[in-house]
């Protein structure tokens, strides 16, 4: 199910709220949610909070924004986690960012990404 929903409901003058599979909206709650505040599964708004999040802010499992915030990672301008983040300042066990790196961290995306340094 697709719903796309803005503006406000002239019978309440409350905002009106787009929930679906897909929802797209000023306020979006579904599991693809698009708007200024997407939530749910993955989202992308103004502020968004989602199991994968991307957004200005953004709180989820995995964020990805301007101030994000993830329980498993975290990637953005300021990036804390309680697992990994990168970012312009990156809080986390596990970091990379302008405050630093952490040599595990280094290590693992080495294992991954062969030539990662070079």
């Amino acid at each position: 199910m697709i719903h796309i929903a803005q503006g406000v409901d002239p019978r309440t003058g409350a905002p009106r709220v787009a929930k679906g599979i897909i929802a797209i909206g000023n306020i979006a709650i579904g599991v693809i949610a698009l708007g200024g505040l997407a939530f749910d599964g993955i989202t992308i708004g103004g502020a968004s909070l989602g199991v994968f999040a991307f957004g200005g802010l953004a709180l989820g499992g995995i964020a990805l924004g301007g101030l994000s915030i993830g329980a498993l990672a975290a990637f953005g301008g300021l990036a804390i986690s309680t697992g990994y983040a990168i970012g312009g300042l990156a809080l986390a066990p596990h970091f990379i960012g302008g405050n630093g790196a952490d040599p595990e961290f280094m290590r693992l995306l080495e294992r991954l990404f062969p030539g990662f340094r070079n």
